[in-house]
């Protein structure tokens, strides 16, 4: 192994004289977000992320495709927290599992506990203002100098175009990346038709309906369990600020 540096002077370590490692590669992280709406009347608010090397999506596909068929699903099945149940437990614990255990795979989440302790007028900025903010807090541990990034967006409102070139406009901004060649592209996806973008979207329930208090779903509480046995955290407070595996964020208006 070696090393070089960029035109940053930035560390890179390499395998060979042409082979970086993930330093120089293009990344591809898959959003979504819970109960993210002003007046949804839902307290709790998730905003999160999976992350991987693009050159690792087909393998990842895969391997969630031969879950899904080990358990009798068509690759079309979706995985989604919304479909949790008794009946399907086991594939979705499966999920948790191989989550875990790929070392290509990443997460991001932040929390708001409690929408209604939002003080928008104080701070003189509009909810939709305190979101992109919210939002750059999550991305900004997985943001990089050293990494180009694809990121994707699963936003289900009616104003889908205008958030995502105006998150693209925010991240950029807060990043220094004026040229756009770190964040290169922020898009729409069906995420449906994406294996990371669903399980971010069963990561992000799993918190949400922790943090929501309800208890009703024996399936949904197995999966959390699981969740905090693989990850070594409680899931009620932020993990360590530098944790890479699984990353989460509570946040209680201190960075405001």
């Amino acid at each position: 192994m070696r090393y070089v540096r960029d035109q940053h002077g930035n560390e890179l370590w390499t395998l060979s004289s042409n082979s970086f490692l993930h330093m120089s590669s293009l990344i591809n992280i898959y959003c979504d977000e819970s109960c993210h709406l002003e007046n949804d009347h839902q307290k709790a608010m998730v905003l999160g992320a999976i992350w991987s090397p693009s050159d690792k999506k087909v393998e990842i596909t895969k391997r969630i495709n031969d879950l899904r068929r080990r358990h009798g699903m068509p690759n079309q099945f979706e995985f989604k927290w919304t479909k949790v149940s008794p009946a399907k437990a086991q594939m979705y614990l499966d999920l948790i599992d191989y989550f875990f255990d790929d070392d290509d795979i990443h997460f991001r989440g932040l929390i708001i506990p409690n929408k209604e302790l939002l003080d928008h007028g104080h701070f003189r900025q509009s909810h939709d203002e305190w979101y992109y903010k919210m939002y750059f807090n999550m991305l900004k541990l997985i943001l990089k100098p050293s990494y180009t990034y694809h990121i994707y967006l699963d936003i289900k409102d009616t104003r889908s175009n205008e958030k995502v070139r105006k998150l693209h406009d925010v991240l950029c901004n807060n990043a220094y990346d004026f040229s756009r060649a770190m964040i290169q592209r922020v898009q729409q996806v069906r995420s449906h038709e994406i294996a990371q973008a669903q399980l971010a979207d069963v990561l992000i329930g799993a918190l949400s309906y922790k943090f929501r208090g309800l208890r009703e779903n024996s399936a949904k509480r197995a999966i959390i369990k699981r969740i905090m046995e693989r990850s070594g955290y409680s899931l009620d407070r932020s993990t360590l600020y530098l944790e890479e595996k699984f990353n989460i964020f509570v946040w209680r208006g201190q960075d405001e």
